[in-house]
């Protein structure tokens, strides 16, 4: 099958392909980031890379193409972000999608997104002709990431809870070394260890016991110890949040690693969205 990925970034689409043992001819990519781009190039090499998706159009790729992926960036639907939905000119490149869509005429889409208002939410499900499927990663990894999933790929139900907790991918809680923190700040103190997830000056902990909070692109996050000594979250627990291969970022400074892995794909949903075409 051809594929055409849209803002691709790393490539997770690729991977969770290549997991599920998909036979791809041709996997175009449309990505502006190099690091991003130099790190898909390095775990997949037959990547054709056909940058911005403003000047994609189906005769430059001039193939078939089956599938069209994508997660249009969310900056303008996020919480995190200044709410400005459609207006926001990051979230408007939801219609270069759409456009794609169109011209390209693909057996299978889906398109991932953030949890949204539910006005911007009916506006996506009334270009794509299709209800989006809501899940949370946290039922296949060990972080909490709540997406939308519009697709027209059938059958498609919510995964079941594998249980993963953040014990279950972290390197070592052993002589964990960095910043002293407050232990009055820690709310969770009959755990022996807690994450910490730190947002515009505000600080959250949860136990270690319990699945990470959404990663961002600046991991401010981490692990504590029970002499509360804090350390980040390693490039390869990001990835492993991610479910993304060890090392699979690695070859680019760790500032690269976390912005791609925070803008990338929990893997593993996408595997279960992709699970049901019929290829």
């Amino acid at each position: 099958m051809n594929v055409l990925s849209l803002f691709d970034g790393m490539s997770c689409g690729q991977i969770a392909l290549d997991n599920l043992g998909i036979k791809v001819d041709k996997y175009f990519a449309s990505e502006i980031d190099k690091y991003a781009m130099e790190i898909a190039k390095k775990n997949f090499p037959d990547t054709i890379h056909v940058g911005n998706v403003e000047f994609v159009t189906k005769s430059m790729l001039n193939n078939k193409i089956d599938l069209i992926i994508g997660g249009s960036p969310c900056q303008g639907f996020s919480r995190a972000g200044k709410g400005l939905n459609f207006e926001d000119p990051r979230s408007k490149l939801f219609f270069e999608f759409v456009r794609l869509i169109k011209e390209c005429k693909p057996k299978y889409f889906m398109l991932e997104n953030v949890k949204m208002n539910k006005e911007s939410r009916d506006i996506i499900s009334k270009y794509l002709g299709v209800e989006p499927i809501y899940i949370d990663s946290a039922l296949l990894s060990a972080q909490t990431r709540k997406r939308y999933y519009w697709t027209n790929i059938p059958n498609i139900s919510g995964p079941i809870d594998k249980g993963i907790i953040l014990k279950d991918i972290i390197q070592t809680t052993e002589d964990l070394k960095g910043s002293k923190v407050d232990e009055r700040m820690v709310t969770n103190k009959g755990k022996a260890y807690c994450l910490t997830a730190r947002y515009s000056g505000a600080t959250w902990w949860n136990s270690i016991e319990r699945s990470q909070r959404t990663m961002i692109r600046t991991v401010n996050q981490g692990i504590i110890n029970e002499k509360y000594n804090w350390r980040k979250l390693t490039p390869i627990e990001c990835e492993r949040l991610q479910t993304v291969p060890d090392n699979y970022t690695e070859g680019v400074s760790n500032s690269q690693r976390y912005k791609m892995l925070g803008n990338g794909w929990t893997v593993k949903v996408i595997e279960h969205v992709l699970t049901n075409m019929d290829v």
